[in-house]
């Protein structure tokens, strides 16, 4: 299949997105906190949504790729806001993964207009120093330029033990070509994370929302979910979903997750992927 790895440049920041698909509908995946850009993982991604691209256009996008210092949850929703104007999306499905959760849930309460239905998968909406402590601890790896141990240790946090054991070694070889700037990079990312707190934001959500999440969660403890429910749930359309038992990356591992997925923003076609 056909894809495209462009660039949005404007005067405050450059953002790298993938876009493949040719449908009416806009969906939009913002990916978790990452080393490197996931342009480079183009063809699993495909693969792994290949079911919404005859009724979707589908754009996945990086972070910033020069994030300044103190650049928070908040600043990345809003160069991302920027980054839909400059393509001009609108009425978009937006689907967010952990830090791309929290992302994709400030833009729904921020530019609630702009967002037609929102899922996202193992995101918080508030970020205390517990929850902090796993990110913390690869913050420290990355600072060390340790990318062998900032692998290992983000692969054993959100994949199944089975699945992490399987494919440590290969995760070990992509950890040789990360770069030093790809660690700055991540440790600036990963540090906006915390103190993340949209408790006061989130009830401007007006969208209906999906949520899906482990409750055995590795990376974010202290049952999130239930926090996310508690101010989303009265939401028309609202739903939710626990894949016990396939980590914090569920959205990468549960089978017929993306099934679930489509049948939310496609619900006359559910069962189709």
């Amino acid at each position: 299949m056909e894809y495209n790895i462009s660039q949005i440049v404007t005067d405050q920041f450059s953002m790298k997105y993938l876009s493949f698909g040719n449908g009416r509908k806009k969906l939009v995946i913002l990916p978790g906190l990452s080393v490197q850009s996931v342009t480079g993982f183009a063809p699993s991604i495909i693969n792994q949504y290949k079911c919404f691209t005859d009724d979707f256009t589908v754009y996945v996008f990086d972070r910033r790729s020069d994030p300044p210092d103190n650049y928070d949850i908040f600043h990345m929703a809003e160069d991302t806001v920027n980054a839909f104007t400059r393509l001009e999306l609108s009425g978009i499905y937006l689907f967010g993964v952990s830090q791309g959760g929290m992302i994709a849930l400030t833009i729904a309460a921020t530019y609630p207009e702009m967002i037609s239905r929102l899922s996202v998968s193992s995101t918080v909406m508030r970020m205390d120093e517990k929850r902090f402590d796993v990110i913390r601890k690869w913050i420290e790896l990355a600072e060390k330029k340790n990318s062998t141990g900032l692998y290992l240790s983000i692969a054993k946090h959100i994949y199944p033990i089975d699945f992490f054991e399987q494919s440590k070694d290969a995760f070990a070889e992509i950890a040789k070509i990360v770069t030093d700037d790809e660690l700055a990079n991540f440790v600036k990312l990963a540090n906006g994370i915390k103190g993340f707190d949209l408790t006061d934001k989130i009830a401007q959500i007006k969208c209906p929302v999906q949520l899906s999440y482990d409750e055995d969660d590795s990376v974010f403890v202290d049952d999130p979910a239930s926090e996310l429910k508690k101010q989303l749930g009265s939401l028309a359309g609202f739903e939710s979903k626990s894949f016990n038992g396939y980590g914090h990356a569920l959205y990468d591992t549960a089978p017929g997750f993306a099934e679930w997925l489509f049948g939310f923003f496609e619900e006359e076609k559910v069962g189709i992927c």
